[in-house]
């Protein structure tokens, strides 16, 4: 075999060499997050102080802090309280048996009641800037000097409120 077969076999040694073609298959990887849609409410206490009958309505003010996730429409309702006997339309402040009449409202006039939108009453709507700006609304009390309180006996009363906010 003369210079042929040697040339022959070197080709054979570089042709084993060389590396062999890779195959390739791409793919996708799907990635996702979901931002909740959640909200998260406080309050302060709203208190009237003291109330002397006969000498005048006692008005009060306090907020309420909905911190819902950004966009996130929301609507705010006010319950009844948790007296026997009250509604949305008219709440009891309790002590024992003994009650005293009040509302809250959404205005500063005091003339549209909060709560959940029955009765004549409204509920108020916002949308979430985000948790770490809260949306701020003002919850604007009366406790008016009318016969029913003026008939009141001396002592603390006190009321519970559900705020429930629908997203």
């Amino acid at each position: 075999m003369g210079s042929m077969g040697t040339a022959a076999a070197a080709g054979a040694v570089i042709l084993a060499a060389a590396p062999a073609a890779a195959a390739t298959r791409p793919t996708v990887l799907p990635v996702s997050a979901t931002v909740a849609a959640a909200c998260i409410v406080s309050a302060a206490p709203l208190a009237f102080g003291a109330y002397r009958p006969g000498a005048g309505a006692r008005r009060a003010t306090t907020r309420l802090r909905i911190a819902c996730a950004r966009g996130t429409a929301f609507r705010v309702a006010l319950g009844a309280g948790s007296v026997a006997g009250a509604t949305v339309s008219q709440r009891l402040l309790g002590n024992g048996a003994a009650s005293l009449q009040y509302n809250l409202y959404t205005n500063t006039a005091r003339s549209v009641i909060w709560g959940d939108g029955t009765g004549g009453t409204r509920t108020r709507a916002g949308r979430g800037r985000g948790p770490a700006r809260p949306v701020s609304m003002a919850v604007y009390g009366l406790l008016p000097d009318n016969s029913f309180n003026r008939a009141a006996i001396a002592g603390t009363y006190r009321d519970l409120i559900v705020v429930t906010v629908t997203y």
